[in-house]
């Protein structure tokens, strides 16, 4: 994982309305064009770090990077779920991440259940690698503080 950490920020779009609706999991997804901006060879999987929205907390995360094979894209895509609750949604606010490490590959799921089920296995594989102290310094990092005003076409 030579990328690591990797540090990227972006405009919250809506995405597929299946991580709150389907899963009870609300992810925060990326542009097409931020998306289009990972390194290349960043290979596809499940990975954890830190998140922020805005100028507020820096909050742990787990995050989905590739196709969903359970879904089907036909897109890439970068899914995070913040580990916070959010009083309500945030698109069109700037989420910065770092990304500290990956967890496990892509995989397909027989069915909605074992999807969920991985994905609150990951949650907690995330809360636990987060909690050492070689990704925790990571959380501190001057990136997350954006200059007053900052708006996604400044970077």
């Amino acid at each position: 994982m030579r990328h690591l950490p990797y540090f990227c920020r972006g405009e919250v779009v809506k995405g597929f309305g299946r991580g709150s609706k389907e899963l009870g999991i609300p992810t925060a997804n990326f542009s097409e064009q931020v998306v289009e901006s990972f390194p290349p060879d960043i290979s596809t999987g499940i990975y954890y770090g830190w998140a922020c929205v805005g100028n507020g907390d820096v909050h742990k995360m787990v995050l989905s990077i590739g196709w969903n094979p359970f879904y089907k894209n036909t897109k890439k895509s970068v899914e995070t779920h913040i580990i916070h609750t959010f009083k309500e949604d945030f698109y069109g606010e700037i989420l910065s991440i770092v990304i500290t490490g990956y967890i496990r590959p892509e995989k397909n799921f027989d069915s909605l259940d074992a999807l969920i089920s991985a994905i609150q296995e990951d949650i907690e594989e995330a809360k636990r690698q987060l909690d050492l102290p070689e990704h925790r310094k990571l959380k501190e990092d001057n990136f997350f503080h954006l200059p007053e005003g900052k708006t996604v076409n400044d970077n």
